[in-house]
């Protein structure tokens, strides 16, 4: 079906029964695969905002034992997000509603996950550790692309600002979320996949609690691409779509989870994981697509500006 850098996917059909899924991870090392533990759960749990998980398979060897393989729910005949999103954007229809609905399906996913699997205070430690691994990103990053430079001490007093503030319980959460990660499904709406996390990360890493704020900024980011790529391949602004795209989303989570995303410490919270993604962001097209840095960098202008840990999302 595919290939990517840690695993392959291939759908398997025999006669008489309901086709499946098989991904074979190929990158492997020590420990439980949090595509396999996070789906398990969650299907366990009833979820249908995933493919349900049929099984998997463990390997034992050169001292690691880990998960070779998942089995699971084929969904046939659907479209990521990223593509209905970016038809939409490019022939200028809205996506509001859509994007209020994957907002609830994340919180849904949030949801089953910390009942399943848990959550933990985020005390001092655990959040003076991750702030301090977004500083050291964005000196890395703004010391190789000056463009970053240029916001780097706004974003660093946005960072230091979020090190201050309450943070909400960790829990485990995708880790990779972006609109290519979720499908939609007629009559069943999002269906969110590839809980694998990012696959260069170290598994024990990955499988680590994290807070659902990443989960979140990485689809504001995406949403963000969305018009950035319309704007180049079709020459067309996009911004108030990815707005008003993007506000609808938080709102859908916010509504589903009770969480005030649009003031207050967790505002400014959700501010330092996207600006982080965004940083991230600036360094890869940096090297490997100078075009498209322009989408990173005016997101980075965005949240750094003055006042802007105070206002609208959008």
């Amino acid at each position: 079906l595919r290939g990517e850098q840690s695993n392959s996917s291939m759908i398997v059909e025999t006669e008489g029964a309901t086709p499946l899924i098989v991904k074979l991870f190929r990158l492997l090392q020590d420990g439980e695969n949090p595509d396999v533990l996070l789906q398990g759960a969650l299907t366990a749990g009833g979820s249908e905002r995933v493919p349900a998980l049929v099984g998997s398979a463990t390997i034992a060897v050169a001292g690691i034992r880990t998960h070779a393989l998942l089995v699971q729910e084929f969904l046939p005949d659907v479209q990521d997000a990223w593509r209905v999103a970016l038809r939409r954007a490019a022939a200028g229809e809205g996506i509001e509603e859509p994007a209020r609905q994957l907002g609830e399906a994340v919180a849904e996913v949030h949801r089953g996950l910390a009942a399943a699997l848990g959550t933990v205070p985020a005390d001092p430690g655990t959040v003076q550790a991750a702030v301090a691994r977004m500083r050291e990103r964005l000196e890395a990053v703004a010391a190789e692309a000056p463009q970053v430079g240029a916001h780097r001490e706004r974003i660093a007093a946005l960072l230091e600002a979020a090190a201050g503030m309450p943070w909400p319980a960790l829990q485990r959460i995708h880790g990779d979320l972006h609109l290519g990660q979720v499908l939609h499904v007629p009559e069943r709406g999002w269906v969110l996949l590839d809980f694998e996390g990012e696959p260069l990360r170290p598994l024990a890493q990955r499988n680590l609690p994290d807070s659902p704020l990443r989960d979140v900024a990485g689809l504001l980011r995406s949403l963000d691409y969305v018009a950035g790529a319309v704007h180049l391949e079709h020459g067309r602004t996009a911004q108030q779509w990815a707005a008003d795209a993007r506000a609808a989303f938080l709102h859908g989570y916010a509504e589903s989870t009770g969480w005030a995303l649009e003031h207050g410490p967790l505002q400014v919270l959700l501010a330092a994981f996207e600006a982080d993604k965004a940083v991230y962001e600036a360094l890869y097209e940096a090297r490997n697509r100078p075009d498209w840095l322009p989408i990173p960098l005016a997101a980075l202008e965005r949240i750094s500006a003055p006042g802007a840990a105070e206002g609208s999302a959008g």
